[in-house]
């Protein structure tokens, strides 16, 4: 008897939960920039009023809409997360940034790559979603080096919120130097800190080592120069609508003071650390081996932290 109420018990809730789960449409979305189409995914739970819409815009690098890198990851972490937030009743956007995936043909020499390009970018897609009758509140969410394309977006969009997941407080050479001391012999660090020094100073440097061409490559100084400008907790300072700051404890990438300064730049944002989420959304020691598996599965599940904090502020949100 027992363990037929067990059963029935179980059943009701299963049912429920079934019930309680909106009907999401998925779609591809494109974006005519004036100077190339981009092209992206819509979630769309399905529902009588406007539900609100999160812009998600990718981290560095050739990363996909996904969360997919060209260079080798594939972890589905912002397809994933675009899942979490539609069975809350949220809409995402998630796009290719230009010169990549799909959107490779917008600019296809990643000479031409600018931040302030990845910048009005994000500003014409939210200005889209905005118009749309289907959205309510829009929220844009950058995740790494996608959070600061979300800070310097935001002012011109006025968007309802701001997430900064995983995101940086410094220059990113900052961030650079200090992954690279940690993994590079001698000579090659005192190399890769010259090279840095000339992008930080506006300059490009073609004789780049055969084990650095992969980050400091000719063809991607313009773009490193323009990022290198950028002050990321500046940026944040200047937001002035609410804003979430989400980090892990076992982010390899980015670290937890770098959410702290972030803080400290905008003392009325909320600041969630996550303990033990790593920079792909995952629950990960630190561990290199198990760290570097999780950054080549999509089938691990992203943090359940990372998700009810994310819907709790987006839910807490009122239309401006």
């Amino acid at each position: 008897m027992m363990l037929r109420v067990l059963l029935f018990t179980l059943t009701l809730i299963c049912t429920a939960a079934h019930a309680a789960a909106p009907v999401v449409l998925q779609r591809p979305i494109s974006l005519d920039t004036g100077s190339g189409e981009l092209f992206g995914s819509l979630l769309l739970p399905q529902s009588a009023k406007p539900v609100p819409v999160v812009l998600i815009i990718a981290g560095s690098g050739p990363t996909d809409r996904n969360g997919n890198s060209a260079e080798g990851a594939r972890n589905d972490s912002l397809k994933r997360l675009a899942w979490v937030l539609a069975r809350h009743n949220i809409a995402s956007v998630r796009y290719d940034k230009r010169g990549v995936a799909a959107s490779l043909k917008a600019t296809p020499d990643e000479r031409n790559l600018t931040l302030d390009a990845y910048v009005a970018d994000a500003v014409a897609w939210g200005k889209s979603l905005k118009a749309d009758p289907r959205f309510g509140p829009l929220i844009v969410l950058g995740h790494s080096e996608g959070a600061l394309v979300a800070a310097l977006a935001a002012p011109e969009l006025d968007p309802a919120g701001v997430i900064s997941l995983s995101g940086s407080a410094r220059p990113v050479d900052q961030v650079i130097r200090q992954q690279l001391a940690d993994h590079l012999p001698p000579a090659l660090l005192l190399r890769s800190n010259q090279i840095l020094d000339r992008l930080k100073a506006g300059q490009v440097d073609a004789d780049v080592p055969d084990p650095l061409q992969g980050i400091f490559r000719p063809s991607v100084q313009p773009y490193l120069i323009s990022l290198f400008r950028a002050d990321p907790a500046a940026a944040f300072a200047r937001l002035n609508m609410p804003a979430l700051i989400v980090q892990g404890t076992t982010d390899l990438q980015v670290g937890v003071a770098d959410a702290e300064k972030l803080k400290q730049a905008k003392p009325d944002a909320e600041l969630a650390v996550i303990p033990g989420m790593n920079h792909v959304m995952r629950i990960v020691p630190n561990d290199v081996k198990q760290q570097l598996s999780s950054y080549n599965n999509p089938q691990l599940p992203l943090a359940d932290a990372l998700g009810r904090r994310l819907v709790s502020f987006i839910d807490g949100l009122r239309p401006r």
